[in-house]
């Protein structure tokens, strides 16, 4: 007997709204059959060519549809907003939320019983899951995968972090021009994310560890024949899972998200995690906060990859990737479901290193302890972030006087000035870029190093901001000060030749100025202007929430799993 599945209020009724439904979807060659009560499966698909990290999806779209029809499924493929990172101005994470509510809104609104998530781009990932997890159908990712690494005069070169290293060399004077440009095309050679750790690949080695993707999901190249054949068995576990009535709220448990943290910390993961695992838990309705992310201060670096190590996301793969990770932390990580329906250990079952340059052992890591430092103080109230992995180790305890632009233009204009009254010591403060003041916090904490300075060698600084930096970034740079210093936080009151205390170590991040005086340049500060005053940038400003509960616009959080009624004839 045909199970009464969600599509049947759709596709399954014998009046005027099933024949439309039905009739409309046979122009496209479907027959009667397909509408015999199957399970429906929607490829959500954020393909495009204005996003070159997700610009193999349409292929991997074809691979799932081979899985689900194997199954017995129907699958559909539907497009949502694609969110490129290089390419989107002001700034991606602008959109992340745009991207969370159309997926949402479309999953929601059609006749689907499960859905696959197709995405890659680093604010994809999070803004697909926001969204599918809204509407808690049977959900499961499959990633783009990363590029080939980079090849340039005879050695591999990664996206991002390779870009900030030759563009200092270039103002140090120690890279020609000619060279840069000739490096531009080598770094890009296939289709993908970044084959660096950055975001993208940060998000889609969570999304594993987390339960939400089939093992190796994260680390197998775009181009590579075994990601379609991933896409080929996700198409047709989806519909096992329909059949299961395996949800996402079974799989994002509390524990699912400590996972996560776990494994950020052990894979040198992206800061850009935090903002998004905690929008996502938002959505869910798990309890978590900054404070949980300590949870991976101690874990060991055990992926030695850019732009903590040396490596590419290539070598990770064939090292082993995910599974031999997730195996290295197996006496740490919490028990959860995943889209398998078994426990996430299984995820390490049979797993092998084959190069352990590239994955080390808990006994013998890159680093001792490489997890993400939450830092609170009377700078940072509601918390800001470190990331040691990236940092250098002497800056991570410094006190020193600051150097403070007051927005992105401040900076570009002055940077490079010669007579910039700064040193080595001083530490650099960006206002203006959280999530209201750009808005939407863009990759510029990791500001450039002074050009005087870059002449001299120094090649990091502190660096404090609201804003977040590139995954694939490094320094000792503290992010998503809170509250920004557009919604009045005490970084708005900052000023030049003040004292700022950073203390990793103790999770400190102090002005330190009397409160008197604080109190005094709080009631002469006055807010910047709104920069958008219509459509959805003005809609994000004014309901973004603050960095620490994950930049999700407020009336989004949590979930809406109600049946649609109303008919649209």
């Amino acid at each position: 007997m045909t199970k009464d599945r969600r599509n049947r209020a759709w596709y399954g009724k014998l009046d005027r709204d099933g024949f439309i439904h039905r009739s409309w979807m046979k122009n496209q060659g479907f027959p009667d059959h397909a509408f015999d009560g199957r399970p429906v499966i929607g490829i959500c698909n954020t393909w495009s060519e204005l996003t070159p990290c997700n610009s193999g999806l349409r292929e991997l779209a074809e691979g799932v549809k081979r899985g689900v029809w194997e199954a017995g499924g129907f699958p559909v493929e539907f497009p949502v907003m694609s969110v490129g990172e290089t390419q989107m101005k002001p700034t991606a994470m602008l959109f992340r939320n745009l991207l969370a509510m159309d997926v949402e809104e479309s999953i929601r609104a059609y006749g689907i019983d499960g859905v696959v998530l197709l995405g890659g781009c680093d604010k994809t990932t999070p803004g697909q899951l926001m969204g599918a997890a809204s509407v808690d159908l049977p959900t499961i990712v499959v990633s783009s995968g990363p590029m080939l690494n980079g090849k340039w005069q005879g050695k591999d070169i990664g996206s991002g972090t390779d870009v900030w290293k030759f563009s200092e060399a270039v103002r140090a004077g120690e890279m020609t021009l000619k060279d840069f440009m000739a490096a531009e095309s080598g770094m890009s050679r296939s289709k993908g994310v970044c084959m660096t750790m950055g975001t993208a690949s940060t998000m889609a080695s969570l999304v594993e560890a987390m339960g939400m993707s089939l093992p190796t999901n994260a680390a197998l190249p775009a181009v590579d024949a075994r990601r379609m054949a991933l896409a080929h068995v996700t198409g047709k576990r989806i519909v096992e899972m329909v059949d299961e009535d395996l949800k996402p709220s079974d799989v994002l448990t509390k524990e699912a998200f400590e996972n996560g943290i776990l494994a950020n910390a052990a894979v040198g993961g992206s800061t850009n995690a935090v903002v998004h695992l905690l929008a996502l838990a938002g959505r869910v309705g798990i309890d978590l906060t900054l404070e949980d992310f300590e949870l991976g201060s101690d874990v060991p670096l055990l992926v030695n990859c850019m732009p903590s190590g040396k490596y590419l996301m290539e070598d990770f793969c064939y090292a082993g990737g995910m599974p031999v990770v997730l195996k290295e932390l197996s006496d740490r990580l919490r028990p959860a479901k995943t889209v398998l329906g078994g426990d996430i250990k299984v995820y390490a079952d049979g797993a092998e290193c084959f190069n352990r340059d590239v994955i080390r052992t808990m006994d013998e890591p890159l680093k001792p302890a490489a997890g993400l430092r939450v830092l609170r103080g009377n700078l940072a109230p509601q918390g800001a972030i470190v990331k040691p992995s990236a940092a250098t180790d002497t800056l991570l305890e410094h006190e020193a006087e600051a150097f403070v632009f007051e927005n992105i233009e401040d900076l570009k204009a002055n940077i490079d000035r010669d007579d910039l009254p700064v040193t080595a010591d001083t530490i650099l403060v960006l206002k203006g870029c959280g999530p209201k003041g750009y808005p939407g916090m863009p990759e510029v904490g990791n500001m450039p190093i002074p050009a005087k300075l870059v002449r001299e060698g120094v090649r990091d600084m502190v660096r404090v901001s609201d804003a977040r930096m590139s995954g694939t970034a490094f320094g000792t740079v503290i992010l998503h000060v809170s509250p920004e210093a557009n919604a009045g936080g005490v970084l708005a009151l900052v000023k030049t030749g003040d004292r700022i205390r950073v203390s990793a170590s103790q999770g400190q991040l102090e002005l330190l100025v009397s409160e008197d005086e604080i109190e005094k340049r709080r009631v002469a500060w006055a807010p910047e202007p709104p920069h958008y005053t219509r459509g959805y940038a003005k809609m994000y400003v004014d309901h973004v929430l603050q960095a620490d509960k994950g930049a999700d616009l407020d009336f989004l959080v949590g979930k809406d799993t109600r049946p649609v009624t109303r008919e649209s004839h």
